[in-house]
């Protein structure tokens, strides 16, 4: 089939499903399928057969693991030598790591213990050459947070990444597909009783979810516990909704946008109406574009604090 017979349809912009790229079709005159490569050999899978193939996401999500490798590779050999970052490109990423780890991670998986030091101490813990007295159980383990600071990074910059792949014209945010969002959540959920289960064990875990009501209230209180560990499910269920509702919906936007100048093209024909709706329309994707830059980086600073709160809740659940 011709190229000029299939409308343009966003949502093939947006997502990586089977379909076809309308603004490549104009390009190339032809159809031109989303999937890079697809497997003529199927593989069966409890029944039903699935053909391997690599999709546009997939070759997204690669590209944003190499650009973060790209940048933070070099700036970690600094750092390693003892040089210090200078310069605006290199303070503006060792910064966004500061960030994560100051606001985010250490306020919530520090516990209780580090905020009783912290309010007892009376700013001490910021003092230079200040140190914890031999014994204290902070010596050795002052932010408990910082062992967890690497994943926080990891899962911050690659969705980050991730969100803004899709301000590039043809290529598309792969956390606007509810299986990358997914697959991220099912990694915070993982993480979110994994850290637990760690420190307390599973048994004790299980155990100091379980409320202290009372022999009487058995029946209630196996309840409140059921609900409180499926309550860590629809967490991490909405962790992937919010995420993924965000940029599909911010990208479609753009798309449809853009679709306007091919459908007034093509029922005006490309005369002055034509051109006033081209320049309104790329104005006006301009603009939301500015907005699509903040949300993405928004959307990924929610997405990791959330994170570091839920694990947080799990780590220090019935720490006095």
């Amino acid at each position: 089939m011709a190229a000029e017979h299939h409308a343009p349809n966003p949502i093939h912009e947006v997502q990586d499903q089977e379909g076809f790229w309308p603004f490549f079709e104009s390009l190339f005159k032809e159809p031109v399928g989303i999937s890079l490569f697809k497997s003529e050999t199927p593989i069966s899978i409890f029944g039903y057969e699935w053909y391997p193939k690599i999709t546009k996401f997939m070759l997204l999500e690669l590209i944003a693991a190499g650009l973060i490798l790209l940048i933070y590779i070099p700036l970690a050999r600094r750092m390693r030598n003892g040089e210090l970052p200078t310069g605006k490109w290199w303070n503006f990423w060792e910064g966004m790591l500061t960030f994560i780890r100051d606001e985010v991670a250490r306020p919530n998986l520090d516990g209780p213990a580090h905020d009783e030091h912290e309010l007892g101490g009376a700013g001490q813990d910021h003092m230079p050459g200040h140190h914890e007295p031999p014994g204290h159980p902070l010596e050795h383990e002052k932010h408990v947070a910082d062992k967890f600071v690497p994943f926080l990074w990891t899962l911050f910059l690659f969705v980050l990444f991730c969100n803004l792949l899709g301000m590039f014209p043809m290529m598309g945010s792969p956390t606007a597909s509810i299986w990358v969002t997914g697959a991220l959540a099912l990694v915070s959920f993982v993480m979110m009783h994994g850290v637990a289960i760690a420190k307390h064990g599973g048994v004790k875990y299980l155990a100091n979810l379980w409320p202290k009501m009372g022999p009487a209230l058995i029946p209630v209180s196996a309840m409140i516990w059921f609900l409180d560990l499926f309550g860590t499910v629809i967490k991490s269920f909405v962790l992937a909704v919010r995420l993924f509702a965000n940029m599909f919906a911010g990208h479609m936007v753009l798309a449809y946008i853009l679709v306007f100048i091919w459908i007034v093209g093509n029922a005006f024909g490309f005369g002055l109406m034509w051109g006033g709706v081209t320049v309104a329309s790329v104005l006006g994707v301009v603009a939301l574009s500015l907005l699509e830059l903040f949300v993405g980086l928004l959307q990924a600073y929610i997405f990791t604090f959330l994170t570091a709160l839920f694990m947080g809740m799990g780590l220090h659940h019935g720490d006095h």
